[in-house]
């Protein structure tokens, strides 16, 4: 998919959003019924940043980062560059922005990213987390560096690898004592599933979808 057509898509988010693929949504191998991913009363808001950026032959790249291996939750796993929220972000949108910054030296300014929205929030059980994922385009493609303390490297693969059609690899395996299977996307060798493959999916079924006027 052309940047320039992905920002004419993402210029105006669709009310409402649209839903994102049920095979990646996890399900109990064991007969039980869908875990349950509704927010509990403890959860700890965060914010992640789907930034779409130009490529250099004008193609459209969403920017992610491995983590770095580290003992606990998420550790080695695909995410957007996003964090929890502090006392002084006015909004989920300057989380975003401001985890962005400490994790892969994002300039918005220079790279002219302007905000166009948020998509549905996103629990994360393991970790307590309720996510708000904003969606941001570039104009120009930034210059970024992961932080060694936290990413051990940024990827930015295609948006068409997330589109409607695209391939997802199925994965089944226990956690926590919990046997689980859900889907996922294959990116640079790396199995992205869980929460950010979820805002990936969604964001796909909108760049999919009809243009809005």
């Amino acid at each position: 998919m052309r940047f320039v057509d992905a920002a004419e898509r993402l210029a105006v988010l669709p009310s409402p959003l649209p839903s994102g693929r049920a095979d990646l949504m996890p399900v109990f191998t064991d007969g039980r019924l869908r875990p349950r991913l509704d927010p509990t009363a403890t959860a700890r808001p965060a914010a992640v940043l789907a930034l779409i950026v130009p490529g250099p032959a004008g193609e459209a790249l969403v920017v992610l980062t491995e983590r770095r291996s580290y003992d606990g939750h998420h550790s080695g796993e695909v995410s957007f560059p996003g964090g929890k929220a502090e006392p002084d972000d006015v909004d989920s949108a300057a989380t975003a922005l401001r985890e962005a910054a400490e994790e892969v030296g994002l300039d918005p300014i220079t790279a002219g990213v302007r905000v166009v929205g948020r998509l549905d929030e996103v629990f994360i059980p393991i970790s307590d987390f309720r996510i708000v994922p904003i969606v941001a385009v570039a104009e120009r493609s930034p210059a970024l560096r992961p932080n060694p303390a936290e990413v051990a490297r940024i990827l930015t693969p295609p948006v068409a690898a997330f589109l409607p059609d695209a391939a997802v690899e199925i994965v089944e395996r226990t956690i926590r004592d919990w046997p689980l299977r859900y889907g996922g996307y294959r990116i640079e060798g790396l199995h992205v599933w869980g929460a950010t493959a979820r805002i990936l999916g969604q964001l796909g079924a909108i760049l999919g979808g009809e243009p809005q006027v």
